[in-house]
């Protein structure tokens, strides 16, 4: 069973993005924060110069506002500054002559917390998202916008793992916010299953009182997903992973944790109820729990299910944190499946000593057998090289290796013959005493 993975996508030479927006908003209050607002970064992948079209729509699905612009070749292009209303709550499709991709940036309106998230290039019927909360230890709660990018209504079911269920109808290119606090549950920790007539996307974010995460919803789950970068007791980072089983069997699953710049190799095993999530890593890194791992050492790298027992379909969410309740730093991405790997990776966003931001690329090798890895950075002659056995991960931080002031994109190729890689970037700033901390997944070409 595959899941939709994160491509430029071209079909009759219209490439189509989706993603969500929100402008200056105040009257967006239903989350943790009093408002919010949303960038935009398209990135051309193409060796062309690119035509795109950005059309943003309402939440009951009219069109806002439409926007053409143009990207030169292997170049992005931000929009700060949404060409929408002010209290603009909604969606948009970009459409293009060339393969593209897109990053979001969701942040409060104080700018203090944020999560990205990548726009996805197709919807789908079923929607899994193994990470959700509402009135959780620390006062976490989250929320999750739906999309339905079609030109035709779609009937939509919502079921979480606690047993509530929720409906309802979305108009044509319409959207519509759940917000998990305002729902019955019986669970502050808990998953969901987004089933629709019509391809849909969704986005979910994760929030406190002073941070915020995103991660994208799975069209599918992987027998043996893979996560490029786990963080433990690393300089107060800490990583917790939910793995949602997305079939009908419960599971015993192992995720092996192999180090790239710090910590030993060790493995943890629990089991995951059908249609459940567990948390992985946290209690390993913590304390040993469930694991062979040393409590309390400190480890930079990569983790990866190795047993699967009953070959279930696995979802996973890797969230990073910082410090107590609230946190001052919290990023997410999501798992990926090995299978839909490729031999290179594009990361739109690298910075070096920007406005205080910097990132760090974490490249994981998911292939079968050994491959060189070749990574180049625009505009400058920067480059990493590395030889990365199976599963294990090229870890980079660019801080004060480029030039003060970088701000460009980078590519990763695997050279060895039917290599495989992926991809995650972190950015943060130095000195940051608010929640600065984001994270994205490479786009596979």
């Amino acid at each position: 069973m595959k899941r939709k993975q994160r491509y430029a996508f071209v079909t009759i030479a219209l490439a189509l993005v989706f993603a969500f927006a929100i402008g200056y908003s105040h009257t967006h209050a239903q989350g943790q924060f009093p408002g919010y607002k949303s960038t935009i970064q398209t990135y051309n992948m193409s060796q062309s110069t690119a035509n795109i079209i950005l059309a943003f729509y309402r939440q009951d699905g009219s069109l806002e506002k439409t926007l053409t612009d143009i990207i030169e070749r292997d170049r992005s292009k931000i929009y700060f500054t949404l060409p929408v209303q002010e209290g603009f709550s909604g969606s948009v499709v970009i459409s293009s002559d060339q393969p593209v991709a897109a990053l979001s940036n969701m942040m409060n309106s104080a700018l203090t917390a944020g999560g990205t998230y990548v726009g996805e290039s197709q919807g789908s019927t079923t929607v899994y998202l193994p990470l959700l909360m509402a009135n959780s230890d620390g006062g976490f709660n989250s929320w999750f916008a739906l999309q339905n990018p079609n030109p035709s209504s779609t009937n939509v079911t919502v079921n979480y793992s606690d047993g509530f269920t929720t409906n309802i109808t979305l108009a044509a290119y319409a959207s519509h916010n759940f917000y998990q606090k305002q729902e019955s549950h019986t669970s502050n920790l808990f998953s969901a299953q987004v089933t629709s007539d019509e391809p849909v996307v969704v986005v979910a974010f994760l929030e406190d009182t002073a941070s915020m995460a995103a991660y994208n919803g799975f069209a599918s789950g992987a027998v043996n997903p893979a996560m490029p970068l786990v963080n433990a007791n690393n300089n107060g980072i800490n990583t917790d992973i939910q793995i949602q089983n997305t079939g009908d069997t419960d599971t015993s699953v192992t995720v092996s944790y192999m180090p790239s710049a710090a910590g030993s190799a060790c493995t943890e095993t629990q089991t995951v109820a059908a249609g459940q999530t567990v948390t992985f890593a946290g209690g390993a890194f913590e304390n040993g729990a469930n694991s062979t791992c040393s409590g309390g050492e400190k480890f930079i790298g990569s983790g990866y299910v190795t047993t699967n027992s009953a070959s279930q379909p696995l979802a996973a969410v890797v969230s990073q944190r910082a410090g107590s309740s609230p946190l001052t730093q919290f990023a997410a991405y999501a798992s990926f499946d090995p299978d839909e790997a490729t031999s290179a990776v594009r990361m739109p966003t690298i910075n070096d000593r920007n406005a205080g931001f910097f990132t760090s690329i974490n490249v994981m090798n998911v292939g079968s057998s050994e491959t060189a890895i070749e990574c180049s950075f625009t505009d400058t002659t920067y480059t990493i090289t590395g030889t990365l056995q199976p599963n294990e991960t090229l870890t980079d931080l660019q801080a004060n290796k480029i030039q003060d002031g970088y701000v460009g994109s980078a590519t990763c190729r695997a050279t060895a013959d039917g290599a495989k890689i992926i991809a995650v970037v972190n950015q943060l700033k130095t000195g940051a005493t608010d929640d600065q901390f984001q994270v994205y997944e490479a786009i596979n070409q």
